[in-house]
């Protein structure tokens, strides 16, 4: 399992390099990280195809191993690639884990919510999470497949306690129509750039009083709004030290 992990971690740091030379080249002024998470058969694959792609694969099979996709979009007149990570949910394939989680400033946790089974795991998802991620991971909570909501097994009001409970951005989504799908991936990319503006911010004034490099990211409560319900909840502390790049940015 050693082995896998690191033939794999090899071929992860292969291909991320190569894709930051790409960037260099098209003046991409941020680089964001967002490891997508969840069961099988969620939809995860199906939500990063609408949002890079907007496309909709009805044949899609289960993802094997990990995959990436990227998108470039304008906010704040910087240009901003997320970089979104796809993984296989089943057991097998969580030997990759830290590999998979290493550098990531985001993280869609995704939940069918047909599927009660699938909401019930999301607290072991958080555990991993928290467990392998950077404490000030920013993490959105995801209930796909909102267009069946005749067939649904998960309330709302469950989803939105949870998320509150344990300092995550919530909303449901439809990866089929397309439903709140690009407003969550923008979401958590406003975010995202949030917390690394803050800290650049801190560090330059930690840096003008002489001080080191040790900031703390104040808590803070933001608003999201969800299809059902507007819920704050709060951003999550950290004391950390932040690497400065001259055009990415990665928080390790």
């Amino acid at each position: 399992m050693q082995a896998e992990e690191k033939r794999v971690e090899e071929e992860m740091m292969g291909r991320e390099e190569e894709d930051w030379e790409a960037e260099r080249a098209a003046e991409i002024d941020y680089v964001f990280k967002i490891v997508v998470v969840g069961d099988s058969a969620v939809g995860k694959t199906q939500l990063l195809g609408r949002f890079t792609k907007d496309e909709f694969c009805f044949d899609s099979k289960s993802t094997i191993g990990v995959e990436f996709q990227t998108r470039t979009i304008t906010l704040n007149h910087k240009r901003i690639k997320a970089q979104i990570w796809d993984t296989a949910g089943q057991e097998r394939y969580r030997a990759v884990t830290s590999a998979y989680y290493r550098g990531a400033l985001g993280a869609m946790l995704v939940y069918d919510i047909t599927n009660r089974q699938t909401f019930d795991h999301v607290a072991r998802w958080v555990e991993e999470l928290r467990a392998h991620a950077d404490n000030s991971i920013v993490v959105m909570l995801i209930g796909n497949k909102a267009d069946l909501a005749g067939r649904r097994a998960v309330s709302t009001e469950d989803a939105v306690e949870f998320a509150e409970e344990q300092g995550l951005f919530f909303s449901e989504a439809s990866a089929l129509s397309g439903e709140n799908v690009e407003s969550a991936f923008l979401s958590i990319l406003e975010e995202i750039y949030g917390v690394v503006s803050r800290k650049a911010l801190e560090l330059d004034e930690a840096r003008r009083n002489g001080g080191n490099d040790v900031l703390m990211l104040k808590g803070n409560k933001v608003s999201v709004l969800s299809e059902a319900s507007m819920m704050e909840t709060s951003a999550m502390k950290k004391e950390h030290s932040v690497p400065v790049c001259d055009v990415d940015v990665w928080i390790k």
